[in-house]
């Protein structure tokens, strides 16, 4: 499949992605694993390892890379926005930095950290779902045109 200007947009996205991935995993390393319940920990592990599929899933070109960002991108935001973000209100899900005490070790690092991760989880989110809107267009545009018209590419 040739590389549209959404496929490209969504693979530099996704590079922006994974070094929001990176900051934020540096944060917690940073402020160390037992600054979090282990629900936390065990959740942003599972996050990481489908965010990391998804990288390889749009650096490969593959055809569900699209769905796999809009996935992981609202769902990740989403997730460390409850996380992080809110209060203190969810027990073991929240390793929230509003009011964090001290030995949370939370430094405006940590904001930083969290709120890239969250607006490049948003980013990568939207631009596959303007990849999905394009690849629709393509073949909405593809069925309306005549075989002849389309050449030995077209739908037979």
């Amino acid at each position: 499949m040739t590389e549209t200007a959404p496929d490209k947009t969504l693979r530099a996205t996704t590079a922006i992605f994974a070094v929001a991935l990176l900051v934020h995993g540096a944060d917690h390393l940073r402020r160390g694993m037992d600054a979090t319940s282990a629900l936390v920990n065990a959740l942003g592990t599972l996050q990481l390892l489908f965010a990391l599929f998804t990288v390889f899933l749009v650096f490969r070109g593959h055809s569900a890379a699209p769905r796999a960002a809009v996935f992981i991108g609202f769902a990740s935001a989403f997730g460390f926005t409850i996380v992080h973000v809110l209060p203190d209100w969810f027990g073991p899900l929240s390793d929230s930095f509003v009011n964090a005490p001290p030995s949370s070790s939370v430094t405006g690092f940590s904001w930083f950290a969290a709120l890239f991760e969250i607006a490049a989880d948003l980013a990568i989110a939207l631009v596959g779902l303007r990849v999905l809107r394009s690849r629709r267009v393509s073949v909405a545009w593809n069925r309306t045109m005549p075989p002849t018209a389309l050449g030995s590419e077209g739908c037979h």
